[in-house]
């Protein structure tokens, strides 16, 4: 063993435990600035780079990009199994647009105003088709942060826009770096061909391996809770891995594995939901962080008004046009709703490392098309970003569903249990607000278990009244479970 050892690695550890603690800390400021917590990340990792406070040379483009995409395939799978098969339908078809002809049109009209801006043809398509993909987490982030609850409809559009758009960012993505490199270009028809191809293979792949995850976490009995995590992690990685070896979308398949996962019931479901959220989160944190250490602020300045003058179009021009062009079609939209999925279509992580490909591919010109890449990312933090909040309240899209309970009571079992533990929010339009719980009839087998109020826990009597903003925990049989719902109306959550 080399005499620096444990120094090294503890010094590593140090550096790495010292930025995660200062970048969860610091994210607190995306509460009131409104700012995607993630740019917070973003700027820490600068702050401790080569040019930066911290002086850590790193220019590792490699190891950047490969860690980029085991994060994305943990945060693809992570909103996989967060994404109810409900949103999935009431959505598919305005999202999949969006996330298909959106994109192409997004990279289309972004690649000419690079192009009118003096970028060669081959460097503004390959950079219109690196930021043409959205980020959900990054609106909701700022959403959370102010308070603001999202009207259903609007949300679950965004959500499943940003969960399925990436694939065709990636596809896209390869393609112009293939035809930056490649002497009169690619022909239009390949294109079009591995662009079916991929999503086609990514998937019918990524049923398959959701539907095999299913198997395996309703079948098998694992000896202890903790192995279940490390079982949907492996699922994971080969729900990516094998699609992307067979030449599909491997961030498609991984990201309908997780749905077709996460809207099964399976032991310690919730459990396993916490820590693919924490994954997610640390995922995020660490890739954002070693973007951040690779950026150098004094080649910023030679692309600023590029990437100023791209950012602004690209937020006020292409995608909200191409969202209007795309949502046409579906008349559920209204003007308020189609102007908002316009405005607020934050660009994430993906941008960033999609511009590492072409630097690794050794695109000439790669490391220019990866700073104003950064800079657009950045720009569109604060437009339209930080103004998504206000836009919310202004156009009157704010949900009138219940808040999420102070307290969540769940049941974790190894087995499949007979029986639902559901919770309800008390409305003071509801029937049973203001009645108390020896009023109401309920099936045999059927019974109030909890009641949270504010921050205090009731346990329940006859006599206990039920008052809005209260959140009740029933637990009733499976087959009594619609009755229930005619008493308490919908399930929250649902």
């Amino acid at each position: 063993m080399p005499t620096t050892e444990p120094l090294a690695t503890a010094l590593l550890l140090a550096l790495f435990g010292a930025l995660l603690v200062v970048s969860v800390l610091f994210s607190r400021a995306s509460e009131r600035s409104s700012i995607p917590v993630a740019l917070i990340f973003l700027l820490i990792g600068m702050l401790a780079g080569s040019e930066g406070i911290g002086g850590i040379a790193f220019e590792d483009y490699a190891f950047s990009f490969r860690l980029g995409t085991v994060a994305l395939t943990l945060i693809l799978f992570d909103g996989g199994m967060n994404t109810p098969l409900a949103s999935i339908r009431e959505a598919i078809r305005p999202a999949g647009v969006l996330a298909t002809l959106g994109v192409v049109g997004t990279a289309a009209l972004v690649g000419v105003g690079a192009r009118a801006l003096g970028l060669a043809w081959p460097l503004a398509l390959l950079l219109g088709a690196i930021v043409s993909s959205t980020d959900a987490a990054a609106v909701f982030a700022v959403l959370r942060g102010s308070g603001v609850q999202l009207k259903r409809r609007v949300g679950t559009t965004l959500e499943v826009e940003s969960g399925i758009n990436d694939p065709m960012a990636v596809i896209l993505t390869t393609a112009m770096t293939e035809h930056a490199l490649t002497a009169g270009g690619i022909e239009p028809w390949r294109l079009g061909l591995g662009v079916v191809m991929q999503l086609v293979v990514g998937g019918v792949l990524g049923v398959i391996a959701g539907w095999l995850g299913r198997m395996l976490l309703t079948r098998l009995v694992l000896p202890a809770g903790g192995l279940y995590p490390a079982l949907t992690l492996g699922l994971a990685c080969l729900a990516f891995a094998v699609p992307t070896l067979l030449y599909g979308s491997g961030f498609l398949a991984v990201y309908v594995a997780g749905v077709v996962i996460g809207n099964a019931q399976f032991p310690f479901r919730s459990g396993l939901l916490r820590v693919h959220d924490a994954l997610a989160w640390l995922s995020q944190i660490v890739m954002f962080l070693v973007l951040g250490l690779l950026v150098f602020p004094s080649r910023l300045r030679g692309v600023a008004g590029t990437g100023i003058a791209l950012a602004l179009f690209l937020a006020v021009v292409a995608r909200p046009l191409v969202v209007a062009l795309c949502l046409a079609p579906f008349r559920g939209y209204n003007v308020r709703e189609v102007g908002y999925i316009g405005w607020v279509g934050l660009r994430g992580a993906v941008p960033i490392v999609l511009a590492i490909a072409p630097v690794l591919a050794g695109v000439p010109g790669g490391e220019r098309v990866f700073d104003i890449v950064f800079f657009i990312v950045v720009v569109n933090a604060f437009v339209p970003g930080a103004t998504v909040p206000w836009v919310t309240r202004r156009l009157g899209l704010e949900s009138r569903d219940p808040p999420a309970p102070p307290a969540v009571l769940q049941v974790e079992s190894l087995v499949p249990l007979e029986g639902e533990l559901i919770s309800f929010h008390i409305d003071e339009a509801l029937a049973v607000s203001g009645a108390r719980l020896r009023e109401l009839e309920f099936p045999p087998g059927a019974a109030v278990v909890l009641i949270v109020r504010g921050r205090e826990l009731l346990a329940p009597r006859g006599d206990t009244e039920l008052t809005p903003g209260d959140h009740v925990y029933v637990i009733t049989k499976a087959e009594d479970r619609g009755y229930i719902q005619l008493i308490f109306g919908r399930p929250e959550g649902e």
